[in-house]
């Protein structure tokens, strides 16, 4: 077993000469893809890890200073490409994934033949006359909570987020994987993902963009998939689906899944 194979939790399922590639978002893990994958397997090789910091990653790999951006995470991806020897991959990331994934893309663009984004968001504060959804009071009312409670914290974070209440199955999922994370290590993260600004990054990214947003994120406003979409160089589409919330891949597979397998099997025409 390889070094990253052993850190990221990698697997391998499917068959096929295309390789698909799933990057998951804060707060969750690979598990966050359990209704895609099965629409995927028949077609195409798919691989799936964990980013470090999730639950199911060993907590004293987390290095605070490696991921205190998002490089960390862009470092991780291209050492998983290079130790399962992929030349080239469609890249489906979820939140932080979906930057992560660009990122990457830009690094090195030959090794993705497109990135697929699901609620990606360059910048979550509002700055100018961008807006991001969120003010800074917001994100350091939301920090502080999580330091004082964490618990607690989840337990009012996770339905907002996802878009339901304590009894929906996709909340309860989301909690999950939200206490499976050290504390420490979720307020590490959090805090990095809601001050980072990758705006000045769009301009480099020339490989073809499939934007997904829901049409109602508290985390993301639909202004953001605008943005994206003006400012990535390469060719981009955006695609609003009528789901609520962050997570659309657990509130909403029956709407989000065929979405996204769509994105991944058509290219943008020219």
């Amino acid at each position: 077993m390889g070094i990253a194979e052993k850190a990221h939790n990698v697997k391998i399922v499917g068959s096929g000469e295309k390789t698909v590639v799933l990057g998951h978002g804060f707060g969750t893990d690979q598990s966050v893809w359990k209704h895609l994958v099965p629409h995927l397997i028949d077609v195409y090789k798919v691989l799936l890890f964990d980013n470090m910091g999730a639950g199911t990653t060993n907590p004293d790999y987390f290095s605070f200073d490696r991921y205190s951006n998002l490089e960390g995470y862009t470092y991780d991806l291209l050492a998983i490409l290079e130790e399962f020897e992929i030349q080239s991959c469609i890249f489906v990331g979820h939140s932080l994934s979906s930057m992560v994934g660009l990122y990457a893309s830009i690094l090195r663009p030959d090794l993705f033949s497109k990135v697929v984004t699901l609620s990606a968001s360059p910048r979550f504060l509002n700055t100018g006359d961008y807006f991001g959804g969120f003010e800074l009071e917001e994100i350091d009312q939301l920090c502080n909570a999580m330091e004082s409670n964490y618990n607690s914290w989840v337990c009012g974070f996770a339905p907002l987020v996802v878009g339901g209440d304590m009894d929906s199955v996709a909340v309860q999922e989301f909690s999950r994987t939200l206490f499976n994370m050290r504390p420490d290590i979720a307020f590490s993260v959090f805090r990095t993902i809601f001050t980072n600004d990758l705006r000045e990054l769009l301009g480099q990214v020339t490989v073809p963009c499939h934007i997904i947003q829901s049409s109602k994120d508290l985390a993301v406003p639909v202004s953001v998939s605008e943005f994206l979409h003006r400012n990535i160089a390469g060719k981009s589409v955006v695609e609003i689906i009528a789901t609520e919330g962050h997570l659309p891949q657990l509130s909403s597979p029956e709407i989000t899944v065929p979405v996204i397998v769509r994105h991944i099997q058509y290219d943008i025409d020219a």
